[in-house]
């Protein structure tokens, strides 16, 4: 058993550090969120936004996904790939005004994520950190981690990993940071300090205040 779990604990290290150094290449502001968006991904490395008392009644069936911006993923590259447009400014957040709901809904806001993961333990941690949202003032930073995995006509690249962190700006802590396989394990790791999640991401990781 503990030749297993070696063998596993290299197989994780050495995915996660053969991942390539995407940058920033340009910056997309919105009222709802900030995207920090790549031209090699065609999609962001990550997405910043704020959230105090989160949620409402806007129906999100009634928004689809858009393709405004020249350099980003479309909705081809998604068809028939197995993977979802997982949102990093959840569109539920912003629920309390449609047309910030609709915001959400833009390629340059999403990343292709697996079912199990978009529809499961994502999904609960944005319940989680919404219901947070109802006593605090929220800053959410999202965004993942990529190796080589591509999807698409146009080559769009699969985050290995996913990450989450949450911040109290009314106390100016940390409250969770979070590192989610992007595949069917339903799992996450929850993250004691920033320095652990450092040393997990080679590309330079935003600024939190």
């Amino acid at each position: 058993m503990k030749k297993i779990l070696i063998v596993l604990s290299l197989f994780i290290f050495s995915k996660v550090n053969s991942q390539v150094n995407f940058t920033v290449d340009t910056v997309i502001v919105n009222k709802a969120y900030t995207s920090y968006f790549s031209y090699t991904l065609k999609e962001p490395l990550y997405v910043i936004y704020d959230l105090y008392k989160g949620g409402g009644d806007c129906d999100r069936s009634v928004f689809h996904f858009k393709n405004r911006f020249k350099l980003e993923a479309k909705p081809k590259d998604y068809a028939k790939s197995h993977y979802e447009e997982g949102h990093l400014a959840n569109a539920e957040d912003f629920a309390f005004d449609c047309f910030l709901d609709s915001l959400t809904f833009e390629f340059y806001n999403c990343l292709p994520q697996t079912l199990k993961l978009n529809r499961g333990i994502w999904k609960k941690w944005e319940t989680s950190i919404r219901e947070e949202s109802q006593l605090n003032h929220l800053r959410i930073i999202c965004g993942g981690v990529f190796t080589n995995h591509k999807i698409g006509p146009d080559s769009i690249y699969v985050p290995d990993y996913c990450w989450k962190i949450v911040i109290n700006l009314d106390d100016n802590s940390i409250k969770h940071i979070l590192w989610f396989p992007n595949d069917n394990s339903d799992s996450v790791e929850e993250l004691t300090n920033m320095d652990d999640l450092s040393k997990k991401i080679i590309y330079q990781l935003p600024k939190l205040f």
